[in-house]
């Protein structure tokens, strides 16, 4: 009988080799598709506030991350100061600012707002 555990312990031997590069492959393209996925075009965005964030100047137009639209009306290294309506304004830090608005955007919309 000892001779049948020595031929399965010989068969368990030769089936248990490395799958080499072929193994790595399916893993390796799943990072590959994340990195395109998700990091890319994460660090794309990362990128493209931080040059709007330096462009920022006096008279720009931006809208801040809690949805307030208004004016800048004077800026520092770490905060901006916008006026929200006449004579309102209030001090943000520069990275709360979400997005820089066209020319007239502010201009317009206080006009409506004190129409009504």
């Amino acid at each position: 009988m000892s001779f049948f555990i020595s031929d399965a312990v010989a068969a368990a031997d030769s089936a248990t080799q490395s799958p080499g590069i072929e193994g790595m492959l399916f893993p390796l393209g799943i990072l590959v598709f994340f990195y395109f996925l998700f990091l890319r075009p994460q660090s794309k965005r990362a990128k493209e506030k931080k040059e709007m964030v330096a462009a920022i100047n006096k008279g720009s137009e931006v809208v801040t991350s809690g949805g307030i639209l208004g004016k800048v009306v004077d800026l520092d290294d770490n905060f901006v100061k916008i006026e929200i309506c006449d004579n309102t304004f209030i001090q943000v830090q520069r990275h709360s600012i979400e997005s820089m608005m066209p020319k007239g955007t502010y201009k317009a919309i206080t006009k409506k707002v004190a129409k009504v």
